[in-house]
């Protein structure tokens, strides 16, 4: 895959970008994590997959202009942008295909992984096609994937990460609860397919959490500010499915900007 490699230094330009996507002037980041590298790895939810505005050499990564760690870095300047995060990634894919652009300079890292090696893609497209017993099946075994494989495959890939970036504070940030129970949906999956995919979607945070923090790595959920923006909300920020279907169940520029972004500048 492409690497997008992208250097900024001029202020007035950051600034400029900042405003025109209507990104709220952020708190200053750590003079260390602006100072240094900044490199974005992961999986689609941080290379923006749903956000449109794809930058033309990423492929089917697809890294968006308007994914978290690209709005960061607008508003923010650090002394150098790796933005190599790419869509279906897994903890190995990006051990082995990610790491590459991590040194000793390397001040911040952002990463999301996880959903993809326990299956998220086709266990949602299974509740979408299938019944309500074969959905909360296959999500149940997601969750028993996440709590015996996921743990070491996290492990492996921090592990990694540290060895490379031995200096960078790294953030680690989380998936977004799908769906407002008793909310607006009037069609599609059941409620109790709903509430077993939230549930999912905790236990995938609470693993990642803790493995994070074994690690010595800052974890940032993103719940609370997709709270009251979930499918079925009436003001969602994540796609349902729709076309293109790589999208579907995925953040929208709004969930970026206003779920991602301030959960990654909470935690530099």
């Amino acid at each position: 895959m492409s690497v997008r490699r992208i250097r900024t230094s001029v202020i007035t330009f950051a600034l400029a970008a900042a405003a025109a996507l209507g990104v709220a002037g952020p708190a200053a980041a750590s003079d260390s994590a602006a100072a240094g590298g900044y490199v974005a790895l992961g999986d689609s939810y941080s290379s923006g997959v749903g956000a449109g505005s794809y930058l033309s050499d990423s492929g089917d990564c697809r890294r968006s202009t308007k994914a978290y760690p690209y709005l960061w870095q607008a508003a923010n300047s650090p002394a150098s942008f790796d933005f190599v995060a790419c869509s279906g990634a897994t903890t190995s894919s990006v051990a082995g295909t990610q790491l590459g652009v991590l040194d000793a300079s390397t001040s911040l890292v952002s990463v999301t992984a996880g959903g993809n090696d326990v299956g998220f893609a086709s266990v949602m497209q299974d509740c979408v096609l299938g019944s309500e017993a074969t959905c909360i099946s296959r999500v149940n075994n997601a969750v028993s994937q996440m709590n015996n494989s996921l743990p070491g495959r996290l492990d492996s890939l921090y592990d990694g990460i540290r060895s490379r970036a031995p200096r960078a504070q790294v953030v680690v940030l989380g998936y977004p609860r799908f769906y407002q129970l008793s909310g607006s949906c009037i069609a599609g999956l059941t409620e109790a397919e709903r509430t077993a995919i939230n549930k999912a979607s905790d236990a995938l945070n609470g693993v990642i959490a803790k493995r994070a923090a074994d690690a010595g790595f800052a974890f940032s959920s993103v719940v609370d500010e997709f709270t009251g923006h979930e499918l079925c909300s009436g003001d969602a920020w994540l796609h349902s499915v729709t076309l293109p279907v790589y999208n579907s169940y995925h953040p929208k520029a709004a969930g970026q900007s206003g779920g991602y972004l301030p959960a990654f500048r909470s935690a530099v």
